[in-house]
């Protein structure tokens, strides 16, 4: 039988559909990508904020995957919020198991906070991220501060995002995309880094940048992108006009921040 091709999304829930599980799910759709979730923790949230957030127990997790990896077929997963410590072990404890098999790839997103500030990963479990989970990741994809804090290196300009990706590069990831938007001037700045070259997207800021859930959406469609098949380059690439498009057309819902347009 010719099973589908299927993304899995490892990461919270928000309640306001804008971040976390929900916006993965809808960029897999819309993307043309079947998605599939194991939901690490639970989030009281809207465009106002994270009024709270209860996780999974790791056995709960571990039983969600098992789930999922027993019957789908998984082309490639996402991470996303994985909160503490121990959900991290169990998660790349079993991603690791399945790359040996039929998966083809991690990406990472080490979301650390949420776009109002709210802590989404305890401080004793960035260690965990960058000796458990990172060594697996095909695609990495930190932001500014994401970056600084797996690196303990000041990003403030290009050549100090590049110091980083080389760092994050050598704890094991396979490609690792640093993200610039929070570096001050009129462009976006992502740099790429694959062990060899440097790829740098630049792109002029939209004027309005108050839009909450573009890590999430951006690792999500290089996941959907390499699971239909795409080159890595061709999926950061591809991702970039996609969540573009989204955040030029991103809504209101809410009384706070927008919400990505994936439709």
């Amino acid at each position: 039988m010719d099973l589908e091709k299927v993304a899995l999304t490892i990461a919270g829930s928000d309640s306001g559909g804008g971040a976390g599980v929900q916006i993965d799910l809808k960029t897999f759709n819309a993307i043309g990508v079947f998605g599939a979730s194991v939901i690490t923790s639970l989030t009281a949230q809207n465009t106002l904020g994270v009024q709270g957030i209860y996780d999974s127990t790791p056995d709960f997790v571990r039983e969600q995957l098992e789930s999922v990896f027993s019957d789908l077929n998984v082309v490639f997963a996402k991470t996303g919020m994985l909160s503490s410590s121990d959900i991290v072990k169990v998660v790349s404890e079993r991603l690791k198991k399945e790359l040996s098999k039929n998966l083809r790839g991690v990406v990472v997103d080490p979301v650390m906070r949420s776009k109002h500030g709210a802590p989404l990963l305890k401080d004793e479990a960035i260690e965990t991220v960058i000796k458990s989970l990172i060594p697996i990741a095909f695609v990495v994809t930190p932001n500014i501060p994401e970056a600084e804090l797996l690196t303990g290196i000041e990003i403030k300009n290009l050549d100090d995002m590049k110091k980083a990706a080389m760092e994050i590069h050598k704890v094991g990831a396979e490609v690792v995309v640093v993200k610039g938007g929070h570096l001050e001037g009129d462009y976006a700045i992502d740099v790429v880094y694959d062990g060899n070259t440097f790829v740098v997207f630049k792109e002029k800021k939209f004027v309005k940048e108050d839009v909450h859930g573009t890590g999430c959406c951006f690792s999500a469609a290089i996941t959907a992108y390499l699971t239909k098949g795409e080159s890595t380059i061709d999926a950061i690439r591809k991702a970039k006009k996609f969540i573009s498009k989204a955040i030029r057309n991103g809504v209101y819902i809410g009384k706070g921040f927008r919400v990505l347009r994936t439709y």
